[in-house]
């Protein structure tokens, strides 16, 4: 007997619609509708937020209806899809195809439900991969803290059914000119890529002004593929090509000597689809920092593998300073996020870090106790202890119970001022001793924080937009000798990035070595995700 059977909830409607209308308790075109509620209420069970979402609009469709509104919102989403390659999006996750096919074959109330439920479900993945990224950051590279902002499902279905959907998918994607400027030149390296990209490498591992032969032709050849040289029949590497060279390496971040020495060599020869996979990869990284505040009218970026420091108001560059960052070893790598700045501290003292202390510090102490000197060894309240009273072999990392502190000084490892954005990894801005640093053309050397080559003007642009003397004010805290806090009157945004690929202003494209492997790793997990490279005729 049927009232034995353990029936689904769409069976046992279905069976009492059936009922119902042999009864003609039901008209044909109420079933339909009461069929199609039913058949999306099973199906967006799947998800709560989808469910909520339905469930508050009483299961009506906004995909599948014969309204206006409805058509807009199909042809919009098939629309956004079939553009998803142009984002470095993996298409096959949305299969536009599949979807239109769906809805050609969708005829009865139940299919018209279950399909209404998944292209809700195709939206929202679409539009979170779009907006957000389509990985989660600390998943690929446990260095990057960065938490990528994700909007609520219920926003997104809310956004799209109260305005123009083609407006609202244009809004999804980061509003920024690094994002447009680096779809342009995705589309333009695509377009390369097509042509085969930039011809032979060049078979030298080191070529000179005044060189002559066929390496010095392919690297010729090469210059003028990649925009850097005009045509020309000169076989020589003469003073064009010196010139060529040298604008190629400003766009690297290379010595811009004119030598294309090994470093530059390796830099030129990577092909095309390297480079288009580390605009890709920027793409993605673009999404993680689209937050729906921005990166506030005025802000720093610090991109580790440019080796710098910038300051941006209005999204215009406004300072500028090298940088040192951490080294590429396990503990010591820069690591990726944002915060706040909060204040600056003249004259500091420097506390030094746990690991510091014990890997590097107390193996020396136990060996000669007057080893580093400089440092105060001090108790758990900051008093110092006299270091001829401590037998340092007692004690290993984890059990040594004693701190180091290094106070104010020209020798101070901090320098004269850091700029403090406190967060749970300890990192922040600093001035450095260590000058001579700065001159190379790699700089990965701390131990995780971020040295300035100029921490007095980046000092005096923070401190412009409250007081008329900036470096008056600044110079007058330093002259006292004592650690000074000056706070920011206004809190400023910092955020680490790694960009490999990058645009400039003037909508050029310049990329980075990958100091840390970092993109590396993005790129394979996108390419494991289904984004692929694509070769575009133009």
């Amino acid at each position: 007997m049927i009232s034995n059977l353990r029936l689904s909830n769409g069976l046992r409607l279905r069976l009492l619609v059936a009922a119902l209308l042999s009864f003609g308790w039901m008209t044909a075109a109420s079933a339909q509708v009461t069929a199609f509620k039913q058949a999306v209420a099973e199906a967006a069970s799947r998800d709560a937020d989808i469910a909520a979402f339905y469930r508050a609009n009483d299961f009506s469709p906004i995909w599948t209806g014969r309204s206006d509104g409805d058509r807009a919102r199909r042809q919009a989403l098939l629309d956004a899809v079939m553009a998803a390659d142009e984002h470095g999006l993996p298409s096959h996750r949305y299969d536009a195809d599949a979807l239109r096919s769906k809805m050609q074959a969708a005829t009865d109330p139940q299919s018209r439900g279950s399909l209404e439920v998944e292209l809700s479900e195709v939206f929202l993945q679409f539009a979170q991969d779009l907006q957000s990224g389509i990985l989660v950051p600390s998943r690929v590279d446990s260095e990057i803290k960065r938490q990528p902002p994700r909007r609520e499902p219920g926003a997104y279905l809310t956004a799209l059914t109260t305005g123009n959907p083609a407006s609202f998918f244009r809004t999804l994607p980061p509003q920024t000119a690094e994002y447009a400027r680096l779809m342009k030149h995705k589309r333009k390296l695509e377009m390369q890529m097509a042509q085969g990209g930039w011809g032979p490498t060049v078979p030298a591992e080191i070529l000179r002004p005044g060189d002559t032969g066929p390496a010095v032709i392919a690297l010729r050849n090469r210059m003028i593929a990649m925009g850097y040289l005009g045509r020309t029949a000169q076989a020589g590497y003469d003073a064009q090509l010196q010139q060529a060279v040298q604008s190629f390496q400003q766009d690297h971040g290379l010595m811009a000597d004119g030598v294309a020495g090994a470093i530059t060599m390796t830099e030129i020869n990577r092909d095309v689809e390297e480079r288009l996979g580390s605009v890709v990869v920027a793409m993605e990284r673009e999404r993680w920092i689209n937050l729906p505040e921005g990166l506030g009218s005025r802000h720093i970026k610090v991109n580790l593998t440019d080796f710098s420091a910038k300051i941006y108001d209005n999204d215009k560059l406004t300072f500028e300073t090298r940088s040192v960052i951490g080294a590429d070893e396990s503990d010591r790598r820069s690591p990726e996020f944002s915060d706040v700045m909060e204040f600056m501290v003249i004259n500091p003292s420097w506390y030094v870090p746990r690991s510091i202390v014990t890997k590097e510090y107390l193996p020396q102490l136990q060996r000669n106790r007057n080893a580093v000197s400089h440092l105060l060894i001090t108790d758990r309240s900051g008093r110092e202890i006299n270091r001829g009273a401590v037998n340092f072999s007692a004690y290993n990392a984890s059990n040594f119970p004693f701190s180091m502190r290094q106070p104010p000084s020209d020798r101070n490892a901090l320098g004269l001022v850091k700029f403090m954005f406190p967060n749970k990894y300890n990192i922040y801005l600093h001035d450095t001793p260590s000058k001579s640093l700065f001159d190379r053309e790699s700089r990965a050397f701390s131990h995780g924080c971020i040295r300035l080559q100029q921490p007095f003007e980046f000092a005096y642009a923070l401190l412009a937009k409250q007081t008329s003397d900036p470096e008056g004010f600044f110079r007058s805290k330093l002259r006292t000798g004592k650690e000074q806090r000056v706070n920011l009157d206004t809190p400023v945004p910092v955020h680490l990035i790694y960009r490999t690929a990058l645009t400039t202003a003037k909508g050029g494209l310049e990329f980075r070595r990958d100091v840390y492997g970092r993109d590396a790793r993005i790129w394979a997990t996108l390419r494991n995700a289904g984004v692929a490279l694509r070769a575009v005729r133009g």
